[in-house]
């Protein structure tokens, strides 16, 4: 929802980091897998109940994501450092709720579980959409260096975040967090699907 507006602002930092990064020799690509390897210690950490450890590599794994798009484009965009990366994205975005079950099996496994099954919904119609509209030609007007159409919602990448965080300074509230958040993310997903189609259906 107000991702558009965290993109603007972070920009100028994130763009003075990947000059860094850039001088340093590493690349966009090592970023991404740097920070899916983060990402992953961070769900570990919350596996062993270890939650403020997993919140700091949540947020990591965040810098990480934003920082090797800046360096791409600073460099060389290409489709397959972009494929790469939202798929680690979506990968990192179901351990998290998977950590918490193997965290507290009895208390967040149905929990949890909707989380992942919500989080393929949330994803099927991002992506599905995002792959008509590279065929339809379709503009990217709020994130117009995406190396995909960007589809929002009231759900984004922000509000994920926002979500992870909570659940890790308030783990004894996970099952209450994940199911108020699983039912933003359901809106997102029917918003989307709904969106999306009415968009492609008269196209040819």
């Amino acid at each position: 929802m107000f991702d558009s507006q965290l993109h603007r602002s972070v920009q100028k930092p994130l763009q003075s980091l990947a000059k860094a990064c850039l001088k340093l020799g590493l690349s966009a690509n090592q970023v991404t897998l740097l920070g899916f390897a983060v990402g992953l210690a961070a769900a570990v950490a919350i596996s062993q109940q270890a939650y403020w450890l997993g919140l700091l590599g949540i947020l990591l794994n965040r810098i990480a994501d934003g920082l090797d798009g800046a360096m791409a484009r600073l460099s060389e965009v290409s489709d397959a450092g972009g494929y790469l990366d939202i798929s680690l994205d979506f990968i990192f975005y179901s351990a998290i709720p998977f950590a918490f079950l193997l965290a507290d099996p009895d208390a967040n496994s149905i929990a949890a579980g909707l989380l992942m099954v919500t989080f393929m919904g949330t994803a099927a119609t991002f992506l599905g959409f995002a792959i008509q509209a590279e065929k339809h030609g379709i503009d990217n007007p709020k994130f117009p260096n995406k190396s995909l159409h960007y589809m929002g919602g009231i759900t984004e990448g922000g509000e994920t975040i926002v979500a992870f965080s909570l659940m890790c300074i308030l783990p004894a509230h996970f099952a209450l967090i994940a199911f108020v958040f699983a039912g933003l993310c359901w809106l997102t997903a029917l918003s989307r699907l709904w969106a999306g189609y009415q968009t492609l259906k008269d196209r040819i």
